[in-house]
């Protein structure tokens, strides 16, 4: 049930492409400051439901609210504004440019690229710069093009873009997908230490991972929310089980 607290809330949602049911009847809330883990098996729905969310897709039916208005309504730029950040799961960085300037263009909220560029020695953020490249584990290749990061870096710099907007939600698809263990523990004390002062919504096949961050775990599957709890509570949930093909538990598919 939606109460005071809740940052987001999805009532009823469906979304059908050719006839084919997406989602159906998703009812979802996140508290404000809270890290949710979406889990599922692969076809559930799960990027589906953040693509509602950012606005990428329309809701066939039902309603999206955050802080209490409606956004389905919304374009994607416009959700964008009232504070919504997403993450895909192939990073979008520039790569011939080097991080600082990188940071430098997603500090900016001019929508135009070529604005942003020729904003290059003219920024007085260079704190915060300083503060995000801190933040994510860059402070020591500011000056290096994105084109020479590796995986797991690229992904914290596309994570750092998206925090120089400031979003209060920040919807995260796949994070730690191709990552080592060493880069998948360092994004785990990332995302630690973003909650509270950010609301995260985190898809996530790595168990390992959810279980080092999540405090609720939403599962979904075939387009619904089937069981959400702690991982102890879903990974020993029948349903899930069953969902997850037979599976042991939850943490193996």
């Amino acid at each position: 049930m939606k109460t005071a607290t809740d940052h987001l809330s999805l009532r009823d949602v469906s979304v059908s492409f050719g006839g084919f049911q997406a989602i159906s009847g998703l009812s979802l809330d996140v508290n404000s400051g809270e890290l949710r883990c979406l889990i599922g098996p692969n076809g559930a729905g799960k990027t589906t439901a953040l693509d509602l969310i950012c606005g990428k897709t329309r809701v066939t039916s039902g309603e999206i609210r955050f802080k209490g208005e409606a956004i389905h309504t919304l374009k994607e730029y416009q959700i964008a504004r009232v504070g919504i950040g997403r993450k895909f799961q192939v990073p979008s960085v520039f790569r011939e440019l080097t991080v600082r300037e990188n940071l430098n263009i997603g500090q900016s909220r001019n929508t135009g690229v070529l604005v942003n560029l020729v904003r290059f020695g003219a920024s007085h953020d260079d704190e915060d710069i300083e503060r995000l490249a801190v933040l994510v584990g860059l402070q020591d290749d500011l000056d290096l093009a994105a084109g020479h990061l590796s995986h797991g870096q690229t992904q914290w710099l596309e994570i750092a873009l998206i925090l120089a907007q400031n979003p209060t939600l920040i919807l995260m698809d796949e994070p730690t997908a191709g990552m080592t263990a060493q880069e998948t523990g360092k994004t785990a004390e990332l995302f630690n230490r973003l909650r509270g002062e950010h609301t995260l919504i985190v898809v996530e096949h790595d168990m390992g991972f959810v279980r080092d961050i999540a405090e609720t775990i939403s599962v979904m599957h075939q387009g619904k929310l089937l069981a959400e709890g702690s991982l102890e509570e879903v990974s020993s949930d029948p349903r899930v089980k069953e969902a997850y093909l037979g599976t042991k538990e939850a943490g193996h598919a």
